[in-house]
């Protein structure tokens, strides 16, 4: 038997705002809507990604409340350490940054943290053995 991921649902407070979170910080498109729970349902991918995996959103959530040692989060790979210094001086600006960008050993990396609009974490990494350049990484 063979299984893929393909999709990760997430039912959000604020659609149009989760939208954009990922459009600006994520790179990611719309790729689908259509009608559904009481507004729309939103499919959006990595250009390129369409077809191998997806965030699905839906209106309706309720904000997440996780607990302060709570680290469930979203993994981003980022491509350098640049980008994500970039990614994390956005998201100050912009008032969402978590975690400050961090080194830690491998197999985790240089990373930052963010909170979407929906209070999930979202993780910005570079040096992780997965995601833009890892091909280029001597792994222990």
């Amino acid at each position: 038997m063979s299984v893929t991921l393909t999709h990760v649902a997430l039912q959000v407070p604020d659609l149009d705002a989760c939208i954009a979170f990922y459009r600006d910080f994520c790179g990611m498109q719309v790729i689908h809507q259509r009608p559904g729970k009481g507004s729309r349902i939103v499919w959006m991918a990595e250009p390129g990604r369409e077809q191998d995996f997806i965030f699905v959103m839906m209106p309706g959530g309720s904000e997440r409340q996780l607990a302060g040692r709570d680290y469930s989060h979203l993994g981003f790979a980022m491509e350098t350490r640049d980008a994500v210094d970039a990614i994390a001086a956005q998201a100050r600006a912009a008032g969402c940054l978590l975690w400050e960008p961090r080194d830690e050993p491998y197999p985790v990396g240089y990373y930052c943290g963010l909170r979407d609009p929906a209070g999930n974490q979202v993780e910005f990494s570079y040096g992780q053995p997965l995601g833009p350049g890892a091909e280029q990484l001597e792994i222990p």
